[in-house]
């Protein structure tokens, strides 16, 4: 795909390919603009690893009797090094969730240690508990933590990141909307339940951005309202 249709890849959803059972190593690795995979089971490690586009979708039987949110269904190190695409998980992810993502976005419903550690871009929605450790090293990118019981402060890395609510309409139409998405790939129970109770757990997200990359985000924004051809102090235009 690649080789010849280019960085650019196919339309979205132009392959479809759906799995059942057990993936092994690099599920999804280097996947392509346009390419779906659908995976009914559960992957080892490295799933989505250097993934530049596509979607990646994995969630549970219908016929299991366990909860999908307390359960491990992506291993370790999801998203190594991915650029774009998405994923979505209906369950619980391993350790180094999302380690160097650099453009991809994903829903998962909890991780373990050292989630989004030295991520640089996308964002990363987590329905779920954090393990330790969590935006080590951050330097780019947005994660949205689901906290009702007010841990992820203790649990973060917080040399890099800062910590705020989510109350910019435009952080809540992501989070809303990638929700959504999730909710509509995987059939997932929890995402279904914040979806129908989302006025009043909205609030309980937590949005952890890298303290360098807001800074960016506000110059950016500032000189974008700065009237143009305005003289500044000292000599120049902007």
């Amino acid at each position: 795909i690649a080789r010849r249709f280019g960085a650019r890849g196919l339309t979205d959803n132009s392959i479809r390919v759906r799995f059942t059972g057990l993936a092994g190593q690099s599920f999804g690795a280097f996947l392509a603009p346009g390419v779906t995979l659908e995976l009914c089971g559960d992957a080892n490690d490295y799933i989505g690893k250097g993934m530049s586009g596509g979607r990646i979708v994995v969630y549970p039987p219908a016929t299991a009797r366990f909860a999908p949110h307390d359960n491990v269904i992506i291993g370790n190190v999801a998203l190594y090094g991915a650029t774009a695409g998405d994923l979505f998980a209906c369950g619980l992810a391993g350790e180094r969730f999302a380690v160097r993502n650099s453009g991809a976005r994903a829903v998962v419903e909890g991780v373990g240690d050292h989630g989004c550690e030295y991520m640089t871009g996308g964002v990363v929605v987590v329905l779920g508990p954090v393990g330790r450790n969590f935006a080590a090293g951050m330097s780019g990118g947005t994660a949205y933590v689901y906290d009702p019981t007010s841990v992820l402060r203790s649990r973060a890395n917080l040399e890099m990141v800062e910590l705020e609510s989510v109350v910019d309409e435009s952080d809540m139409w992501l989070v809303h909307s990638m929700i959504e998405a999730h909710v509509r790939f995987t059939g997932s129970p929890l995402g279904r339940r914040v979806m129908d109770n989302w006025e009043h757990l909205v609030a309980r997200f937590v949005k952890v951005m890298p303290t360098d990359y807001k800074r960016v985000l506000q110059a950016r924004r500032a000189a974008a309202r700065r009237p143009s051809g305005l003289t500044l102090v000292g000599g120049g235009r902007s």
